[in-house]
């Protein structure tokens, strides 16, 4: 794939929703996970890179990011309440696995990425570097509301 194939945004859009056409859509009753929304940006000063996903309801140990390059995947499980035998009248909250992969424009350390999960918000940290990097672990740290 050419350089220009990796970072293209469309292509990206394109492939996610492909990949989104597998589930079952939300109206067939059956729903397979969900896709939680993500917001990406960079600073620069120092140079970095923000991924926020907006993941309310999640345990963080259910949690697993993992960078690969220029690519950060971002699994999990948002477990479903335990029915008490209890009849919905309404249902629009999506439960079950999700997965985001997210494509980064440039590579990062990542021996000093760094998550956060705060008020349902998993923010991760990525310092821009030159150089490309191996398979890495993301740990996340919780914090409190102060």
């Amino acid at each position: 794939m050419s350089e220009r194939g990796k970072n293209d945004p469309l292509r990206d859009e394109l492939d996610q929703l492909f990949a989104d056409l597998w589930n079952a859509s939300s109206f067939a009753g059956h729903r397979r996970g969900f896709r939680p929304a993500v917001d990406s940006y960079r600073c620069d000063d120092p140079p970095r890179l923000f991924v926020v996903i907006e993941l309310a309801g999640v345990d963080p140990q259910a949690i697993q990011i993992v960078l690969h390059d220029r690519t950060l995947l971002v699994a999990g499980e948002r477990a479903r309440p335990v029915a008490c035998g209890r009849r919905y009248q309404q249902m629009e909250i999506d439960y079950g696995h999700f997965h985001r992969r997210i494509h980064l424009h440039e590579h990062v350390d990542p021996d000093a990425v760094a998550a956060t999960y705060e008020q349902g918000l998993l923010t991760i940290v990525l310092p821009i570097t030159t150089k490309a990097a191996g398979p890495v672990q993301v740990p996340i740290q919780l914090r409190s509301k102060q």
